[in-house]
């Protein structure tokens, strides 16, 4: 799964959070790194990230075409 990072960033403008807060909520630098570059991560990646940003999952993946 991969997590579309402008959608990312919306999501974080919204909740006045950065990148690095959500190390505070459980998600490693390097998983946060591998999001921003692009690379797949697990679901239950994208699972602590949606719930760390009280968003739903749909919300944060890339559309695939």
């Amino acid at each position: 799964m991969k997590i579309d990072n402008h959608k990312l960033n919306l999501l974080l403008a919204e909740r006045c959070m950065s990148i690095t807060e959500l190390r505070c909520k459980g998600l490693s630098p390097q998983t946060l790194t591998r999001v921003r570059r692009g690379e797949a991560v697990t679901p239950k990646t994208v699972g602590k990230l949606a719930h760390s940003l009280g968003a739903p999952v749909a919300e944060l993946l890339k559309e695939e075409v």
